[in-house]
């Protein structure tokens, strides 16, 4: 796998845009449809904060930029069935509807709630946090579901007449419509696991990701084989794909363990990947320098 760095890099930082914060992550990317009324440029970058009040966006005509952030934002805390955040966008574009499909996630579980709940008594670290769907007809202005499809850090995709979801910590997911019901599956990776990014091909699931605790924290990539009944799928052994070698990626940085959570200071970590694919070509997306700004490259698989 060859890995080549767009310039410049980062894409997204804090200096963009004051109201937006200092903590940046989450990133997911779509080529904008032409159908889309009062497009802002051909590419919108959704991204979060790791305490965001709404789900953030950045508009442009390359890849490369520059990148404008739409400082208003799209989905706002208050028209989520969510408390306290809002964060970790996955967009999806919907050409049979003329509409785009965000799934994200945020606390939604009370104490009560939580007494009990499966799901917190294994992984206590994802707490009440829980993923939802919303839909738009512009890419900015966003209508929530309120029922919970699963657990946090959803990434979607689609195979074999199903859609699936990816959810924290390598827990796989389905449903036949991407809406509702979605049912728990097999979990294929550890709960170190954190944020992660998919990709189909074929029969074959590319997940990129990384995992808290390592040192430095990085991009990783497994594959699973999924010509396979779902409840044997197995993920292949990681490989690393990307490290912070860069001075923007934290290289200047002390060489520490990550932890898992909300980093608020620079580091040397990279975190949440996204795929992006357009005419053949594949994008990697990551947070730099713990949770600090956005930045891109192109991966030759």
């Amino acid at each position: 796998m060859q890995i080549r760095r767009l310039s410049p890099n980062p894409i997204i930082t804090p200096a963009l845009d004051a109201r937006m914060g200092e903590n940046i992550n989450g990133p997911s990317l779509i080529r904008v449809p032409e159908w889309l009324p009062n497009r802002l440029g051909n590419y919108y970058l959704y991204f979060g904060h790791h305490q965001g009040q709404y789900i953030r966006l950045a508009y442009a005509d390359r890849l490369s930029g520059p990148w404008t952030v739409y400082s208003p934002g799209t989905l706002p805390l208050a028209e989520t069935p969510c408390f306290g955040h809002i964060a970790s966008p996955d967009m999806h574009v919907d050409p049979a509807n003329r509409r785009l499909v965000m799934y994200y996630h945020g606390p939604a579980l009370g104490k009560e709630q939580l007494a009990g709940d499966p799901l917190t008594e294994r992984y206590p670290f994802l707490g009440g946090q829980r993923s939802f769907v919303a839909f738009s007809d512009d890419g900015i202005h966003f209508t929530s579901n309120r029922e919970v499809l699963g657990p946090s850090y959803f990434r979607v995709f689609r195979h074999g007449g199903w859609i699936y979801a990816l959810g924290m910590p390598g827990i796989f997911l389905r449903s036949r419509d991407g809406i509702t019901d979605f049912e728990s599956g097999p979990v294929l990776f550890s709960q170190d696991q954190r944020h992660t990014a998919v990709l189909v091909e074929g029969d074959s699931l590319s997940v990129f990701y990384s995992q808290a605790g390592d040192c430095p924290e990085h991009i990783l990539l497994a594959t699973i084989d999924l010509s396979t009944d779902w409840l044997s799928w197995q993920a292949s052994a990681p490989i690393s794909v990307l490290l912070p070698e860069m001075a923007y990626e934290g290289a200047d940085l002390p060489l520490e363990a990550s932890q898992r959570g909300a980093i608020h200071s620079r580091a040397r970590q990279l975190r949440d990947p996204a795929i992006f694919r357009e005419v053949g070509r594949t994008y990697l997306l990551y947070s730099v320098a713990g949770e600090s700004g956005i930045a891109i490259a192109e991966l030759k698989m």
